[in-house]
């Protein structure tokens, strides 16, 4: 009887078929220690790409939604475990635990990141170590140093590179309250024109922290050391921090001071998701293609933008439920959760859209499905018709808002 080779044996399966491992070296990919990789049964091989993947000593992948395409690079610096995530061209997740979120092509993730469900990273998008992100959305070129923990937050702006939007190492985004509520997402920049790719960056200073939720206009400074607590609306503006001592102050739990101002910056981020949403539904799409921005990752970013719509109403409702001046509102939720999940887009925002789409096919005929060099070679006008689209659905959403709660925002 002819005897197996163990190494061969070790990747087949329990029946003698062939394994997860032997089926991904026979595609391809690079596996330079087979025995230190787990790859769990659900997971549908043919959604990780033969070209350029390595899959480096302990590595685990798990999840029937699992998408890696080409050239990417998992465990580069230690151990990484992939949950239910979709990776674009050139990803590298160096270590760490990243589940149910989506990863554009050449975003880098450091040593020790957690990545927690609900995570949408644009292309470009890098991180050093030990960062911790859940329910975050970083557009194009965001770079985030290390030891940083930035949930529930959408960062924009940058035009590339080497002119991006920063948060530096030691930053905390605050999203927990005394009051124990989770109502606190901070937009910094905006979807209109973030997704444009021509605004100013944001600098955030390290060992600082942003309380939110939290309003901050592109081009802002706020100096090292620094812990923000107001909204900065006004662009270009450095923030050194508050002047005089820490005071002593009697607390008395479940007050809700300035509860207005929050409820309509949670209201701000949900229209900003709303419309980073229509983007993604007539101008994303018309760049996917399996070699540019693959279907998946289209599919991927719908799924993360429809959970964080769901996960701010969420939070939101729960602050309606305890919060004395707004549960007399309650009766209105059902209204107000309606209209975000089956959101309609308005016919005068339609007239504005069509027009502007109708100028970015020709540029992709162009320049192909290359949505960065796409979006950066739009006219000014262009641009500017296309954020007008977008901030014309947000101001409708407000003014919505603003009529069901009267008096309240």
């Amino acid at each position: 009887m002819k005897r197996m080779d163990p190494e061969k044996k070790s990747r087949r399966g329990a029946r003698g078929g062939v394994s997860k491992i032997e089926a991904l070296l026979d595609r391809g990919v690079l596996i330079p220690h087979p025995e230190s990789v787990f790859i769990s049964d659900e997971v549908d091989v043919t959604r990780i790409s033969g070209q350029g993947v390595v899959l480096w000593p302990g590595t685990r992948i798990c999840g029937e939604k699992t998408f890696i395409d080409k050239g990417a690079g998992i465990g580069t610096e230690g151990p990484a475990m992939i949950q239910d995530c979709q990776l674009g061209a050139n990803v590298e997740l160096k270590s760490g635990f990243y589940e149910k979120s989506v990863f554009f092509k050449d975003v880098s993730m450091g040593w020790g990141s957690h990545v927690r469900k609900g995570c949408l990273l644009e292309e470009g998008v890098k991180t050093a170590h030990a960062v911790g992100l859940k329910q975050t959305i970083l557009f194009p070129f965001v770079t985030l140093g290390s030891l940083i923990n930035f949930c529930d937050c959408l960062m924009s702006g940058g035009t590339g590179p080497r002119d991006h939007s920063e948060v530096g190492s030691a930053y905390i985004h605050f999203n927990y309250t005394p009051n124990q509520d989770k109502a606190t997402p901070s937009l910094l920049g905006d979807a209109p024109r973030g997704v444009m790719l021509n605004q100013p960056p944001i600098f955030l200073g390290g060992q600082g922290g942003l309380v939110g939720p939290r309003r901050v206009a592109f081009g802002t400074v706020v100096a090292a050391g620094c812990v923000h607590r107001v909204d900065a609306l006004e662009p270009h503006f450095l923030f050194t921090g508050e002047k005089g001592k820490g005071r002593r102050i009697k607390r008395r739990p479940g007050l809700y001071p300035g509860i207005g101002g929050v409820v309509e910056n949670n209201f701000i981020y949900l229209a900003n998701l709303i419309a980073l949403t229509q983007w993604h539904r007539h101008v994303r799409s018309l760049f996917v293609s399996d070699d540019a921005f693959p279907r998946p990752l289209f599919s991927g970013a719908a799924l993360i933008l429809h959970m964080a719509v769901e996960e701010r109403l969420k939070r939101l409702r729960e602050l309606f439920e305890k919060a004395p001046p707004l549960k007399k509102h309650l009766p209105e939720w059902e209204e107000i959760e309606g209209f975000f999940i089956h959101f309609k887009t308005p016919g005068e925002t339609r007239r504005q859209r069509d027009p502007f789409l109708e100028r970015v096919a020709p540029l992709i005929g162009q320049w192909g499905k290359d949505y960065i060099r796409v979006i950066q070679n739009l006219p000014v006008h262009v641009s500017r018709q296309g954020t007008g689209w977008l901030q014309g659905i947000i101001d409708m959403i407000q003014n919505k808002m603003s009529e069901t709660l009267p008096g309240l925002i």
